[in-house]
């Protein structure tokens, strides 16, 4: 049952993610193949990148599902293109429950495998950030973890707010919900209250 309930999720992130890369390749004018690859390295780098590092099975190797999955998503934006492509609130939207999706999956996976809860706080933000990173350079733009945006501190603070969920003893479902809730809600008051980490 927990596995089926982390596929889901790592489904529904791999759909905000890969929307969110090819939603951006469409601002950049990218044709289909170009903008569904951004698609899929938006969706897939983090995880691959922690799977890697893990020493496990890399996810997406296992099922032709993400691959699908991201291709439905290429679908999604060419047939709703007006009204995804146009707005960046659409991206800010899609990119956040990516985000926090994949942190969540990121530090799941890394209990799993028998690491201590430090580790796997810094494999949640490296699986819910690394994707945009690639995406980033791929079209061409300064990596958004390197800005002032609040990105990769929200996975930070998801981390840390599963950590002490489970620190409480609450059940595994409300430490995932908590920390996907925390990484969404920062991320939601940066953009409202235009909250930023100083600059070096």
């Amino acid at each position: 049952m927990e596995e089926t309930l982390l596929f889901v999720i790592e489904v529904l992130g791999t759909v905000a993610f890969a929307i969110s890369g090819i939603r951006l390749a469409a601002t950049k004018g990218f044709d289909w193949f170009g903008a569904y690859t951004v698609g899929l390295v938006t969706a897939i780098g983090g995880g691959t990148l922690r799977d890697l590092l893990l020493d496990i099975p890399v996810f997406w190797m296992q099922t032709s599902w993400y691959l699908v999955v991201t291709g439905l998503s290429l679908a999604t934006v060419i047939v709703f293109r007006s009204l995804l492509v146009s707005r960046d609130r659409i991206l800010f939207v899609f990119d956040s429950i990516g985000l926090a999706l994949f942190c969540v999956i990121g530090i799941q996976k890394t209990l799993a495998a028998g690491y201590p809860m430090w580790v796997a706080t810094a494999m949640g933000v490296i699986t819910g950030a690394f994707g945009g990173v690639i995406r980033d350079i791929l079209i061409n733009d300064e990596p958004i973890i390197f800005q002032k945006d609040i990105y990769a501190t929200a996975c930070l603070a998801g981390g840390l707010v599963y950590w002490l969920m489970a620190e409480a003893g609450a059940e595994a479902a409300w430490q995932q919900i908590s920390c996907a809730a925390m990484v969404i809600g920062l991320r939601i008051a940066s953009l409202k209250y235009n909250l930023q980490l100083p600059k070096v």
